[in-house]
């Protein structure tokens, strides 16, 4: 797995290395032609962006290589600042939220399975994203997108799975070291969307 350092924390490579991938760190402003060298050079199958500080409207030169990689059918998985570079890339908007959410006991809806998982945050941006059933993103040749998550104490977006190309990601920190640890199967979603990807191709 490819990983843009957006301010990536060293328990990512390790969730990865659990699960028997391994990850490669390239700089936040490596450009889509050297990541295609770098998928053919490490034989990697996907790409991650990590999480990272800032606001997601002043990342174009990472949105741009985000919708590269997804009109390229590489497999996707973004976490918090990744959640918002990806929103941006399918067209929704971003915005600063009035509270950012900080801190380690934050409840968030899981839609699929309608289980409530703890997580760890910390952001003060979210996508603006309509909840419920799936839509078109804005960018239309990117296909229907739904959220996947939702903050359960101000109905925040918390996730996106896309429907017709291998491309998810969350808001929150599956790989926060200390935990709460709810939302480790992530990791296990991404490696089967690799999986898939590979039997696909």
């Amino acid at each position: 797995v490819l990983a843009y350092d957006m301010g990536i924390k060293t328990n990512t490579p390790r969730e990865f290395a659990k699960r028997g991938i391994r990850t490669v760190v390239i700089p936040a402003d490596t450009e889509f032609a050297t990541l295609e060298g770098y998928l053919s050079e490490y034989e990697a199958q996907g790409v991650f962006v990590s999480n990272g500080p800032g606001d997601p409207a002043t990342a174009d030169h990472t949105v741009e290589q985000v919708k590269k990689v997804l009109e390229a059918d590489i497999p996707f998985f973004g976490i918090c600042f990744g959640n918002q570079l990806l929103g941006r890339a399918l067209g929704f908007d971003t915005y600063k939220l009035t509270f950012g959410h900080r801190g380690s006991n934050q409840p968030v809806l899981d839609v699929a399975s309608g289980r409530v998982e703890i997580t760890t945050q910390n952001h003060g941006f979210a996508v603006d994203a309509p909840a419920g059933e799936p839509v078109t993103a804005p960018n239309s040749e990117y296909g229907r997108v739904q959220v996947s998550h939702i903050g359960m104490n101000d109905k925040v977006v918390e996730g996106l799975k896309c429907l017709d190309i291998p491309a998810f990601s969350v808001q929150f920190h599956p790989e926060s070291a200390a935990g709460p640890h709810d939302s480790r199967t992530l990791f296990d979603t991404f490696v089967q969307l690799l999986a898939d990807n590979a039997k696909e191709n």
